[in-house]
């Protein structure tokens, strides 16, 4: 590919000529990011020519501002990297919940839709904050846009309580608020049991660690710093989920939705209780 100063920024077929490999046009210059990819294939070029998001930023979102020091590379999937990033998709109004999910080095590898809107709800989120006490629901995808998890938060009053499901229903575990004064926290269960916890580590509840059910840490949640103008203007957040080491499921199932349990939970209501 011949590319020029006006090229948007994306990943393009590697111009070294390297078969089923992309590499990241910063808008300026070719960089040093690559990721695997068939360019090749119909329809995918034009797919993954798009804007996404750069590497660069990613892994300055890792490791300066969450703090996080260069993990070893893991499988390339949601359930088998070190580090996950979460980032909320930036809107002026915000009628639905989108969240794209990266690897350490700024490789897509997932995402987050809310599902089940209906027109009421959409209504109700634009006029007033009603909405945050009615039932969401959303799905955690890879890649190729399949779902993996489903995460539901039923109506709510002031804490919150989020049922994780397999796409086909059956139940994972159930992450459930214990408080809505302090620092907050929440038990992470299996039927019934708890075998895990999350735990804000400032009334604010910016960031939390996550222990088993020995209160050995196991994860960390840490959220970054998005921008002045994207902080006064939008509602969208941004947050490192940090793996310690590599965990059984349904444990492992449970503390991938932490980030998004706890965006759900807590910041999508901070414009009234809970």
């Amino acid at each position: 590919m011949t590319t020029h100063p006006n090229t948007p920024a994306g990943w393009y077929a590697d111009p070294q000529g390297t078969p089923n490999l992309l590499r990241w046009w910063d808008g300026a210059q070719w960089t040093e990011h690559t990721h695997p990819g068939q360019p090749g294939q119909p329809g995918q070029a034009q797919q993954q020519a798009q804007p996404v998001a750069d590497p660069a930023k990613i892994q300055r979102q890792v490791q300066q501002q969450a703090g996080v020091a260069p993990a070893h590379a893991g499988g390339g999937t949601l359930f088998t990297e070190p580090v996950l990033v979460v980032n909320q998709k930036a809107k002026l109004i915000e009628l639905t919940n989108e969240y794209s999910v990266f690897d350490q080095h700024g490789r897509t590898i997932g995402s987050v839709v809310q599902v089940g809107q209906s027109t009421l709800k959409k209504v109700a989120r634009f006029v007033s904050s009603l909405d945050q006490f009615m039932t969401h629901k959303l799905e955690i995808r890879d890649a190729q846009g399949q779902p993996h998890l489903v995460l539901t938060r039923p109506a709510k009053f002031i804490k919150s309580k989020v049922l994780v499901a397999r796409p086909d229903g059956q139940p994972v575990g159930e992450i459930v608020q214990q408080n809505a004064i302090g620092k907050i926290n929440f038990a992470i269960q299996v039927n019934g049991q708890q075998i895990g916890a999350i735990k804000a580590e400032n009334w604010r509840a910016w960031n939390f660690a996550i222990v088993d059910h020995t209160g050995a840490e196991i994860a960390r949640i840490t959220k970054t710093w998005e921008g002045l103008a994207k902080t006064m203007f939008t509602t969208a957040d941004n947050y490192v989920l940090q793996i310690h080491r590599q965990l059984p499921d349904p444990l492992l199932s449970l503390v991938v939705a932490t980030a998004l349990t706890v965006d759900t939970a807590l910041k999508q209501d901070a414009r009234g209780f809970g």
